[in-house]
């Protein structure tokens, strides 16, 4: 179409410069060469005209062209910025995605594989009991199967730390060791005398016993135990000689002692794992002893690196009867960054806040009275099933005490609680004397002597 119309003008300017030739000749009288001349300037004339305009005319649509083109890709920028930005919400969501259920999944991996190392455990006990029952002669002609209920999940003590395994009476520790006949056979002054000569004869025996979290059994603080060994290496719970070593004065020579050990034993037990932790008992005469408890400060201002990792324990009884002397000792400890737990609970008539801004950060409640269900609470009581969140409100941790069967365990997971100790977990273990050796001065004290209150032997 475009060429037929350059023709068709050409054509038209030819006939419109020989027309106006013709017209000059004829009517003009102007010479052929004269006419030929304008006609041809005429026709120069015209195809120039139309030459500028056709190019004004291409320009126009060329940048009409370059225009739309311009819109196009302008578009198409901000589409591609719309696609980049979709994109983008959705690599977010996919990541936020992948994070939940990685989340979700990690939880579940941590308990397969604690479940992992349950059974790896329960089948090495079971193999155990295999091998103790084929070595025993047969009883009677019924085989006697191992069953899981008498399988013990027990988290251990570090191999270089425990000692020999205490021996079971009558298949069982639900009840602990009784104070031998001969001891008890003692009237009072030779109890004490007895207590005296064991204390300087360093016959005062370290046990560690497990508290484990809930429901995972994963060991996370160990509580150190005291067991007095008599001259004929009989083993005397603490419960049978504390309470004459206290009124006879003598807690705070074993104070001293045990817990120069306590210290020793922690340091090990850091250089494992530092998350670990470990409760000591003190008795409240120790805190009211001016001469004592100042060595005592003293040397935990020395370990004041162990404070994060090293709780006191004071019994309810012992808590109850402090003054204002003992107030400002556990005052002082608390300054220094230790904690408090207590023990020994016999009923649950407390004040959360008091325990708190007093340094305590751990409540011991025996299992038989956490899961006391009979009826309302005593008056003036805590009821158990409010217990765990008032304690936790002053950021006072529960542990529930004396868990000897795994029905205990169960019914004690409906109250919240994150801790348990007992028998059903694990036995106390004695520390290997060797674990305390004068070596291991250095690692509790160093050298120092004023780190080691009143010379304790070690």
């Amino acid at each position: 179409m475009l060429r037929l119309a350059a023709i068709f003008v050409t054509v038209c300017m030819v006939l419109i410069a020989v027309s106006l030739a013709a017209v000059l000749y004829l009517y003009f009288r102007f010479s052929g060469a004269e006419a030929a001349m304008v006609g041809l300037t005429a026709l120069t004339g015209m195809a120039l005209y139309n030459t500028v305009t056709t190019r004004l005319r291409d320009r126009s649509d060329v940048g009409d062209q370059i225009a739309d083109l311009s819109r196009l890709t302008a578009d198409l920028a901000r589409h591609m910025a719309e696609i980049k930005r979709q994109l983008t919400t959705a690599e977010g969501k996919v990541d936020s995605a992948v994070n939940k259920v990685r989340a979700a999944v990690e939880p579940v991996t941590s308990e397969m594989g604690e479940l992992g190392g349950l059974v790896k455990q329960l089948a090495e006990t079971v193999a155990a009991h295999e091998s103790a029952l084929a070595d025993r002669p047969v009883a009677s002609a019924m085989p006697v199967a191992p069953t899981i209920a008498a399988v013990n999940f027990a988290p251990i003590i570090p191999s270089d730390l425990a000692g020999p395994e205490p021996v079971k009476l009558n298949g069982s520790y639900s009840s602990g060791e009784p104070a031998p006949d001969s001891f008890k056979a003692l009237d009072r002054d030779s109890m004490v005398e007895s207590i005296r000569e064991a204390v300087e004869a360093n016959r005062i025996d370290l046990y560690l016993q497990p508290i484990v979290t809930l429901p995972q059994r994963k060991v996370r603080y160990y509580e150190a135990l005291s067991r007095l060994r008599t001259a004929t290496g009989e083993q005397v719970l603490a419960a049978d000689f504390l309470p004459h070593a206290e009124a006879a004065g003598l807690m705070p020579k074993i104070d001293n002692l045990l817990l120069f050990r306590c210290v020793q034993i922690l340091r090990r037990l850091l250089m494992k794992n530092r998350d670990i932790g470990l409760f000591c008992n003190v008795s409240g005469t120790t805190l009211s002893d001016p001469e004592f408890f100042a060595q005592f400060a003293e040397f935990m201002e020395a370990n004041r690196a162990l404070a994060s990792s090293l709780t006191f324990e004071f019994t309810q009884s012992a808590f109850r009867a402090m003054g204002p002397m003992e107030y400002e000792s556990l005052a002082a400890l608390a300054a220094k960054g230790f904690r408090f737990s207590m023990d020994h609970v016999a009923d649950l008539r407390m004040e959360p806040r008091d325990l708190h801004d007093r340094g305590f950060r751990f409540l011991k409640v025996p299992a038989s009275l956490l899961l006391n269900r009979a009826g309302a609470a005593p008056s003036g009581d805590i009821h158990p099933a409010d217990l765990t969140d008032l304690m936790a409100r002053s950021s006072i941790d529960l542990i529930a005490e004396r868990i000897e069967a795994e029905s205990s365990v169960v019914d004690i997971l409906d109250f919240d609680v994150k801790f348990g100790q007992g028998f059903l977990f694990s036995q106390p273990r004695p520390v290997r004397p060797e674990a305390m050796q004068n070596g291991e001065r250095g690692d509790a004290a160093g050298e120092d002597k004023t780190a080691h209150p009143q010379g304790a032997v070690a």
